[in-house]
């Protein structure tokens, strides 16, 4: 009856031993820094370089004339004469 015990549990004992489990690895936490107060101001920077002046854009172009307005009806017996003023030149 010893040899009937004996047999399976040298099985029992191989078996185990044959099964290879993998080591388990060990993570270290992750050391997470609470940054301080903040220190005092700093002195005011100096005060920077003005910049190069634009380049001057190009003239507009002369607008076409425009239509003839439609005849005036006519007046009353009084007659009003007026003269129009010379012409100026267009604005730049």
């Amino acid at each position: 009856m010893n040899r009937i015990v004996l047999f399976p549990s040298l099985i029992a004992a191989l078996a185990l031993s044959a099964c290879e489990r993998a080591p388990i690895e060990v993570v270290p936490p992750t050391v997470i820094t609470v940054p301080g107060p903040a220190g005092p101001q700093g002195e005011a920077g100096q005060q920077g370089q003005s910049g190069n002046p634009g380049v001057d854009g190009e003239v507009g172009k002369v607008g076409e004339p425009g239509q003839p307005g439609e005849p005036g009806q006519p007046g009353d017996d009084t007659t009003v004469v007026i003269i129009p003023p010379a012409e100026l030149e267009p604005k730049q």
